[in-house]
């Protein structure tokens, strides 16, 4: 192709026709700056393209997170329901109930006792973090979503670090100085296992008498509902950010296949 372009620019030279010549550079200077056009437009493309790639499998990786989380959310859900009926139930015993089954308060008593954090899966969002990638996700509404996430999960944290205090100060220390440790565990396992685990040992009605009496316990209970029930409403805050993002992701990677 060169050779062939040199051998017109040397014909028109030859024939001294200035005027055709200049026509003819004028004309291949057009099609060379044409030619890199071209050539930087499918460089470009490529270049969206392997992004677009990239974001898709982010969005991807994403979504598998928002799912385990949603996963996760209604265990807690449902775990902290159970502990916010088992602390209303303890706090009938405060009230007057007649103490006729220690089993029961004790189950109910240890149910809310043990308690766990709840642990956001974020490594995806964390990556694109650390990464530097953030702002690979294009759609906004998707990029802020995340980022209202994560303040979700901080204002949850906070108030779970707030309830570890109350319950170290209001359950934890009167049940650790007036009930024995080793009884209530055995005989709460023996009972949420069915008897597969634990022991069904006899409990001391004298110490349960005496807790019951205690203001501070009495208390722990009370901010266990309250703050369970906090705790409860964040969770559902983020499980439906969790899902609208989860729509808007399976919205936009619809929209790459469509393409």
């Amino acid at each position: 192709m060169i050779k062939f372009f040199r051998r017109i620019r040397q014909t028109l030279l030859s024939e001294g026709n200035n005027g055709k010549y200049l026509k003819y550079a004028i004309g291949e200077i057009i099609l060379v700056v044409i030619g890199i056009l071209i050539a930087l437009q499918i460089n470009n493309w490529n270049e969206a393209r392997k992004l677009r790639n990239q974001e898709v499998t982010y969005l991807e990786n994403l979504k598998t997170d928002l799912e385990l989380n949603i996963i996760e959310f209604n265990e807690y859900l449902n775990a902290r329901t159970s502990s916010i009926e088992s602390a209303n139930k303890v706090l009938e015993y405060f009230e007057g109930k007649p103490l006729s089954d220690l089993n029961d308060l004790n189950f109910h008593a240890t149910n809310v006792y043990i308690w766990h954090k709840f642990t956001l899966h974020d490594n995806t969002y964390q990556e694109l973090l650390n990464s530097g990638n953030l702002t690979i996700i294009s759609d906004d509404t998707i990029k802020n979503g995340l980022l209202d996430l994560n303040a979700l999960y901080n204002k949850l944290k906070n108030e779970e670090a707030h309830f570890r205090f109350d319950t170290e100060v209001l359950l934890y220390e009167p049940a650790y100085e007036m009930i024995d440790m080793n009884n209530l565990i055995k005989n709460f396992t023996y009972q949420v296992t069915n008897g597969k685990a634990g022991e069904n040992v006899a409990l001391s009605r004298e110490n349960y008498e005496a807790i019951l009496k205690n203001m501070k316990h009495k208390n722990g209970f009370v901010m266990a509902v309250y703050e369970f029930e906090v705790m409860n409403s964040q969770l559902n805050e983020m499980k439906d950010l969790c899902n609208s993002m989860i729509e808007l992701i399976n919205k936009n990677i619809a929209s790459e296949i469509a393409n």
